[in-house]
């Protein structure tokens, strides 16, 4: 006999199930809503509640609830039509029906969240294409069915990866019914006992089955990550266009994570192959654009390297003192980094060049040195920085022997806590402070006198770091190398450097779009330049000492190189200028009787130097000899002590082309590269190729006015000149 449950449902709101009265007794119901309290409330079950909960259609199925039985058993649609259309739809129901099992699905996911846990499909009746097809499904908690024991093996190392299981009974089955030629899906079963606690909505949305990334934000990430932003600041960025709380996006940053790793997860010679392609179709866009590469005798990439226009430009100014870095890697590839970087006139880092390596040995690294000299037609630097590596030092005096080579002193000092901290204990500050007292010495005989105190004193005689610094000195201590121009990267630029790196190596997709990260980089960082470049000749220059020279040197030096200047100036006035002999002067402090630098002046010649090689190891004079041309009368700082490094751009542009070594040939080179930079730049908007466009059909009347005296060298010249044009 079946039992009309409309009306007590309307008031009520009871879930019932109406069944053969000879078979079964009424069960006592509990309403839906009065389950979702229950399970909101976090109040563990007994066992008898928990049987009240579970809700069959037939007294047969209750063996559903045995996960691993696979026997099936189909309903009567006679048994399961209920009329519950005034139920809440908020919870499941027996009868209850949907389109599709997915759309079943999404609803009990829906509720799963809304009361602490998610879900999985479980089990499943029937089978696509075969016999009546998939007929009846199961959806479990994900906490449902106990974790099987894998059989040991050990050969094989086991993974330690825990599990969540704990046998929870809740589920929903849904049954396959078809009236009148249409399919639908009923709910046939529905049991909400949970054997653990359930979580808060604070927390469950960390359950991974809520963790989701949409199609549209893994473009957005993946945007993001051409940039070389790091992963912290794309989950910023994207809570503040979502306007969502810190926190509360739909995934976390280990999801984003998992999500760039997948891409990587690419075939190496495919990777390979879509780098050449990404650098061949560059250089179709941009002519001036150079790279290299090298491929292994099975025609798999080994090497490649790259530099922009704008980069060979830059190096033939400031390409004097370079750092090539070669301490990071392409996590991602495990591929070894090359990076060079300078210095511009205005103290910001300038990117010369970019290489990847297959491995980091001698031979490699003799390739790069080669190709990089190549791409800045054949001149080697003056000095180069590296970190401590036998490879590269070997590299540098095969290819390189006219060029200073010296140790990076900020990567020699970020390795002291994990050498010295240990053994040093408490005096580890100390013998900080007495290591950078050595370093800056002028003297190399008082480094060496000192060095020895200091590992009496602090007991390193058997310190293995200790003796390798010692015998590398030559390499990293300034009493060594303050003859040699460092363009002053030796100490005060490792964070910058590091962060222009770090730009583009904080997020890396694919190993074809590294390429273009670095030139996002390279063209953030040449914004970045002439905004400050701009910002620092817009500010007025305040004179310090009202001396003459103080105002000429403000005229020509850019304010980075001038303000070094005016230091010195300032602190000339505290120093006393004895004269010797002719041409000799000896300068010392106001309040020393002893010691002091001793500074030749030739009036005549323009000529002045100091014995503490300020001015060869910066390109800035010091305070020694700005003394002595103060007090020789001299109203402005000689020419050759000007360097044209540390110039503003449009004295830079004008001296570089008066002042170049071989007449007309470097004048032609210079401007080839001058005009290769101006179209490169100009091409970036429609605005800048509309001002060159302008700028250009004015210089080239002016050109045009002037008379042509061509020798047969300025025709060969300007023949080869057209041919590579």
């Amino acid at each position: 006999m079946r039992v009309s449950c409309h009306n007590v449902l309307q008031s009520m709101r009871v879930s019932c199930h109406n069944v053969e009265g000879k078979k079964n007794g009424d069960f006592h119901k509990k309403t839906g809503n009065e389950k979702l309290q229950q399970i909101n409330n976090k109040n563990m079950m007994s066992e008898e509640a928990a049987h009240l909960l579970v809700v069959y259609d037939d007294p047969s199925d209750q063996r559903s609830l045995s996960f691993d039985d696979t026997s099936s058993t189909e309903e009567s649609p006679d048994e399961t039509r209920l009329s519950l259309e005034t139920a809440n739809d908020m919870v499941p129901y027996i009868g209850q029906r949907f389109a599709t099992h997915d759309l079943a699905y999404e609803f009990y996911s829906e509720y799963a969240k809304r009361c602490g846990f998610s879900i999985r499909r479980h089990r499943t009746e029937g089978k696509d294409g075969v016999g009546k097809g998939l007929t009846r499904r199961y959806f479990v908690c994900h906490r449902a069915g106990n974790t099987p024991v894998k059989p040991t093996n050990e050969n094989k190392p086991q993974r330690n990866r825990k599990s969540s299981r704990c046998g929870c009974q809740a589920f929903i089955r849904i049954t396959k019914s078809t009236e009148l030629g249409i399919s639908e899906w009923r709910v046939t079963g529905f049991a909400n006992h949970h054997n653990h606690e359930l979580l808060e909505p604070n927390q469950v949305r960390f359950l991974p089955a809520y963790r989701t990334i949409s199609d549209s934000d893994k473009s957005r990430i993946l945007m993001f990550a051409k940039t070389g932003i790091s992963v912290q600041q794309m989950m910023r960025l994207m809570e503040l266009e979502k306007g969502v709380e810190p926190g509360y996006l739909p995934f976390t940053e280990k999801d984003v994570r998992n999500l760039l790793q997948s891409f990587r997860k690419l075939d190496s010679e495919d990777e390979s192959v879509d780098l050449l392609r990404m650098c061949k179709a560059i250089k179709e866009r941009d002519p001036n654009f150079k790279f290299e590469y090298t491929l292994d005798v099975n025609n798999r990439l080994e090497n490649v390297a790259w530099s922009y226009a704008s980069s060979v430009q830059s190096y033939e100014i400031f390409g004097d003192a370079v750092v090539f870095d070669t301490t990071h890697r392409l996590s991602a590839f495990d591929m070894p980094l090359g990076v060079w970087v300078g210095m511009n006139n205005y103290g910001m880092p300038c990117f010369f060049g970019c290489m990847l390596l297959r491995e980091e040995n001698s031979r490699s690294l003799s390739w790069a040195l080669k190709v990089f000299m190549s791409f800045m037609n054949g001149k080697p630097p003056q000095t180069i920085l590296t970190d401590q590596n036998s490879c590269l030092k070997e590299a540098i005096a095969m290819e390189m022997p006219t060029t200073k080579h010296a140790l990076c002193i900020w990567m020699i000092v970020s390795k002291f806590p994990s050498w010295f901290n240990a053994v040093l204990g408490e005096r580890y500050n100390e013998w900080k402070l007495e290591f950078y007292r050595l370093y800056n010495l002028e003297s190399t005989d008082d480094f060496e006198m000192g060095w020895r105190d200091m590992v009496n004193s602090f007991g390193l005689h058997t310190n293995r770091h200790i003796a390798n610094m010692f015998a590398l000195r030559s390499l990293w201590a300034l009493p060594y190398l303050r003859s040699h121009f460092f363009a002053g990267m030796t100490t005060g630029h490792s964070k910058s450097i590091n962060a222009f790196i770090q730009r583009f190596l904080s997020a890396q997709t694919r190993l074809s779009h590294f390429v273009e990260q670095v030139a996002v980089a390279v063209d953030f960082k040449d914004q970045a330049a002439e905004q400050q470049t701009m910002q620092q000749n817009l500010q007025n220059i305040c004179l310090k000492t009202g001396a003459p020279m103080e105002s000429h040197a403000a005229s020509i030096l850019t304010p980075y190189a001038f303000s070094k200047l005016q230091d010195q100036l300032v602190l000339a006035a505290h120093y006393a200028s004895f004269q010797l002999e002719d041409g000799c002067f000896l300068v010392r402090h106001h309040t020393k009787i002893e010691g002091g630098r001793k500074i030749y002046w030739v009036p005549s010649q323009g000529i002045i130097t100091c014995s503490c090689h300020h001015f060869e190891f910066s390109g800035i004079l010091c305070r020694y000899a700005l003394r002595v041309l103060s007090t020789g009368n001299c109203f402005e700082i000689p020419e050759r002590y000007l360097p044209v490094r540390w110039r503003r751009i449009s004295s830079l542009s004008m001296k570089a082309v008066t002042n170049s070594p071989n007449d007309h040939a470097e004048k032609v080179k210079l401007l080839q590269s001058m005009v290769s930079c101006l179209v490169t730049e100009s091409a970036k908007s429609t605005e800048r190729l509309d001002i060159a466009t302008e700028q250009v059909s004015v210089l080239l009347a002016r050109v045009r006015e002037q008379p042509v005296l061509l020798s047969s060298q300025v025709i060969r010249e300007f023949s080869s000149l057209h041919k590579d044009l």
